[in-house]
């Protein structure tokens, strides 16, 4: 039971108005087993004396689902637009309850569960997943979900943004109505599930968990193990310009500097000397890391400023930077390079305008050109997407 005590339930059945709980079910093509579904969230709800609404988001079903739904108890929403994610986008904003249940409609998961699901908002947690990997009956998941797929997915997501959940992806969970906004969801497709964990955990809610059973589902399923797989991968790498841009952009850059040191000073590596050869392979590792870690420095204003997304380390570089100091220093190396090139040209000019054996001084120069030319013009860009948009 939730702890509500009989004279609340009471109260609140007495008031149309107030709803405690909505079990939001997005709707594809399940005729097999929505009735079922939305009997059993029914019957879940009278157990837990909670008053509340069955929401079915018919997602454009040809079987007559949506009828099926609305004829056992539901309410049904019509979202053509195709996805997980549009689904649960259109049932989210039309759930009336305080507390939000989310349930897949091929009785993959035991409706039962939700009292559980209630209790563990109402003691205060934010947003509660279901943990079905030790509890997955025999057929439920493929082998590839089950021991590469997920948890690869769910371990990459708690070492990309600092969560412990165990399974990112269970289609069973719920959520406050109220941090929606917090939560600012706007994927379309099954990564949605991966969304919610994320924004979660950057806007600082309390995630819970507990595990729950998983059972085999009643017709035909609708996930993509390929394509889905690469759609997670994908929002879990753009949700982290860290891990995709800076990381490897400063990786490079060190690598490329080192390079270019042993060259430039003569230095003896690994038996042998290194030549031009070597430096232009370096300097395009310098290039290529510097114009990563500005592509990632882009990417994680956007995301603070037009995603309303949390960065401490960002906001304190935003306060002790400004645009001038990134024109200095991007002017600066890049001065340093037209000083060394100007030296360069002297002695071509010396030379009569002939051969010129400097070739290692002139990559050093086009390299401090380059970088200090992207250093320049990331600050501008940096500075523009600092404007922000109209609110």
């Amino acid at each position: 039971m939730s702890g509500i005590s009989v004279p609340e339930i009471a109260e609140r059945q007495a008031d149309s108005s107030i709803l405690d709980v909505s079990v939001v079910i997005p709707c594809l093509n399940e005729a097999e087993s929505i009735e079922a579904c939305v009997k059993a969230a029914r019957g879940a709800l009278d157990q837990g004396g909670y008053v509340g609404e069955v929401l079915v988001v018919d997602n454009g079903s040809t079987d007559g689902s949506g009828g099926l739904a609305a004829g056992a108890g539901a309410r049904v929403v019509h979202e053509p637009r195709r996805g997980y994610g549009n689904a649960y986008l259109a049932g989210l904003a039309a759930a009336q309850g305080r507390y939000i249940v989310m349930l897949d409609a091929d009785m993959t998961y035991d409706a039962g569960e939700l009292p559980r699901f209630v209790a563990a908002l109402e003691e205060g947690g934010d947003m509660v997943l279901g943990d079905r990997m030790k509890s997955i009956q025999p057929g439920a998941m493929p082998w590839l979900h089950r021991h590469v797929g997920n948890p690869m997915l769910t371990g990459l997501l708690n070492t990309l943004f600092g969560t412990e959940v165990n399974d990112a992806h269970c289609g069973m969970r719920a959520v406050r109505r109220e941090v929606l906004p917090k939560l600012d969801l706007r994927t379309t497709g099954m990564e949605l599930a991966s969304e919610m964990v994320i924004r979660a955990a950057k806007a600082g809610l309390d995630i819970r968990q507990f595990p729950i059973e998983y059972h085999p589902r009643q017709g035909e399923s609708k996930l993509s193990t390929w394509s889905d797989g690469w759609r997670h991968l994908r929002f879990l790498l753009i949700h982290s310009p860290k891990h995709l841009f800076l990381i490897p952009g400063a990786v490079l850059v060190a690598l490329g500097s080192l390079i270019m040191a042993v060259v430039l000073t003569h230095l003896s590596l690994l038996g042998r000397d290194w030549g031009i050869h070597a430096e232009i392979a370096g300097s395009l590792l310098v290039v290529l890391g510097v114009q990563v870690i500005a592509l990632g420095l882009c990417a994680r204003a956007y995301g603070v400023y037009f995603m309303g997304e949390q960065d401490d380390w960002f906001g304190r570089m935003r306060q002790r930077w400004r645009l001038e100091h990134g024109l200095m220093i991007g002017g600066g190396i890049a001065l340093a390079g037209l000083i060394s090139g100007g030296v360069l040209l002297g002695m071509w000019i010396d030379n009569g305008f002939g051969s010129l054996a400097e070739g290692q001084l002139a990559v050093l120069s086009a390299t401090l050109v380059t970088v200090g030319a992207v250093v320049f013009f990331t600050s501008f860009l940096l500075s523009i997407l600092g404007l922000r948009r109209p609110e």
